[in-house]
Order: structure tokens, then C-alpha cells, then sequence
């Protein structure tokens, strides 16, 4: 996601320096322009926005801890990363003391949106900060909403995940009754696709799943992290969520299966798998 996002900056002219724990997938973003920065502290140095894609809270966390003491004050830094909000606050915080502002940024969209510059894009942070850097966003995003106070991005996109992960298994389950029931199931894509049925996850993934195509474009590996960070924050606001928990329970079987690099599409293998009939 971080690499695609990058590009987009850097073809609408601004000056983007880069770092990666793996060093390769920094060194591909030279032919577009970037700068390849020695360390993470290195590609912060005079910067005026800095951005972190990242996967979960503890690696954010490090790496503010490591940028911190680089960044000029009055910078922003803007995490696009999905976390826990409560994560999201304790960084803002420790930032403060620095005199630097801390935008949560969650997207939604896939390694496609990144590329097109069509992710939804969901804020939390000081509505100045927001709309200083709101120019750089629409780089990246189609849509871009400002939910609130710090944290609110973040939780945001754990609401998001919700409504992906659950109308993902409807899709896969409607597939496989579709199939079973001895229908051509790229008809009941056409036929379903633009009713009251359709969705993204049906529209985009339906064919995936019908072509058996399970290539990433959002690994289960990290929707499983979203899930789990989902499930932290309904237990903290005493918040029930049957569904959700089924679903967690048939991504956790993905995992167990070997899924774990797949796209989430690969949900359909493993139901596939756990509903054949013996």
C-alpha cells in the first residue's frame, strides 16, 4: 500500500524521501523520483508532512519513537496505518511533547485505491491539521471525511472492517450456494450485482472467488490483525458482535489452513473446505 501511495505524491510533484525495513522496496521507488533515506530518523530530516504505512500498533509505535527527535517542530505526522485508537492517542501524545501534530489516517480500498488514488480515507486529529495536509490526501483518496479528535480515523476503519469482513463471507456463502445449487454463478453476479445485493466485496471479489484467483490485494494476515483489534475495542465498549465473531472464527481457520498470504478472498476455499459433504 505504503510504495503505490508514495508514486502518487511523487507524480504530482513533491518531494518524497523514503524508507523500508526491507530495503528493496525502497530502492524501486528511485525510478519514480524518491530519494532512498539511510534510516527511518534519516527520512524524516526536514520534512514538512511525514507519513507511516505500517503494520499494526507496536510497529507505529517504534517507529515514532525512532523519528521523534528528527522531526522539526510543527511538522505533522500522519499515520495511515490501521491500529487501536487508544494507540493511536498515546502516540499523539508523545508527539506533543515534541510540538508536533498526529493525524490518524486509516484507508480502505485495497493495493488497487492506493494506485488509482481512489482509497477512502478516514481522519482523526485537530481539524487544522487536517485541513493543512488535506491538499496531500486527495492525492491518495476519493474520499476523505475528518471524524473527529485523535483516534477517530482509526476507529473508523475498525466500523469499516466490520461491514468488509461480514459482507465478504455473505458473498462467499451466496457463491457457494449459487454453484451447489447448479447455477452459473458469473449470471448471479450479473444478476444480483446491481440490486439490493450488490457490494463491493461482491462486485470485486465475486469474480476473484469464482475464478479461483486468490491473489493478494489485502492479505488475511492483516485483516485477521483488523479483526482482532475490532474484537478489542467491542469488549471495551461492551458491544456485541455475533456475526463479527463467526467471521473471526472462519478467518482464524484461513490462517490454520495456510491462507495466510492469500487475499481475503481465499475465505471461500476454507468454507469450501469445511463444508464439503462427507
Amino acid at each position: 500500500m505504503g510504495a503505490p501511495m508514495a508514486r502518487r505524491l511523487l507524480r504530482a510533484g513533491h518531494r518524497v524521501a523514503v524508507f523500508n525495513r526491507t530495503p528493496a522496496r525502497a530502492q524501486a521507488l528511485t525510478a519514480d523520483g524518491a530519494t532512498v533515506a539511510h534510516d527511518v530518523a534519516d527520512a524524516v530530516r526536514g520534512a514538512e508532512v511525514v507519513f507511516t504505512m505500517v503494520p499494526d500498533t507496536p510497529d507505529v509505535e517504534q517507529v515514532v519513537a525512532q523519528i521523534a527527535p528528527a522531526i522539526e517542530a510543527g511538522r505533522t505526522v500522519v499515520d495511515m496505518s490501521t491500529i487501536a485508537p487508544a494507540g493511536a492517542r498515546l502516540i499523539a501524545q508523545r508527539l506533543a511533547q515534541h510540538n508536533v501534530e498526529f493525524l490518524d489516517a486509516p484507508v480502505s480500498g485495497g493495493e488497487t485505491g492506493a494506485i488509482e488514488g481512489t482509497l477512502t480515507i478516514m481522519v482523526g486529529g485537530k481539524r487544522e491539521a487536517f485541513d493543512r495536509i488535506h491538499p496531500l490526501l486527495e492525492h491518495l483518496g476519493k474520499r476523505i471525511t475528518h471524524m473527529g479528535p485523535v483516534g477517530s480515523g482509526q476507529m473508523t476503519k475498525l466500523v469499516n472492517q466490520i461491514a468488509v469482513a461480514v459482507n465478504l463471507e455473505a458473498t462467499v456463502e451466496a457463491l457457494l450456494l449459487a454453484m451447489r445449487g447448479g447455477l452459473d454463478p458469473a449470471l448471479v453476479l450479473e444478476a444480483i450485482g446491481a440490486g439490493a445485493a450488490a457490494s463491493w466485496q461482491l462486485n470485486n471479489l465475486g469474480p476473484k472467488i469464482i475464478a479461483g484467483d486468490y491473489r493478494p490485494g489485502f492479505l488475511i494476515r492483516l485483516l485477521r490483525k483488523d479483526l482482532r483489534l475490532v474484537s478489542e475495542a467491542a469488549r471495551d465498549s461492551k458491544t456485541p458482535l455475533p456475526a463479527l465473531s463467526l467471521v473471526s472464527a472462519l478467518f482464524e481457520a484461513a490462517s490454520a489452513q495456510g491462507h495466510d498470504l492469500d487475499g481475503t478472498q481465499a475465505l471461500a476455499a476454507v468454507l469450501e473446505s469445511l463444508t464439503k459433504a462427507k
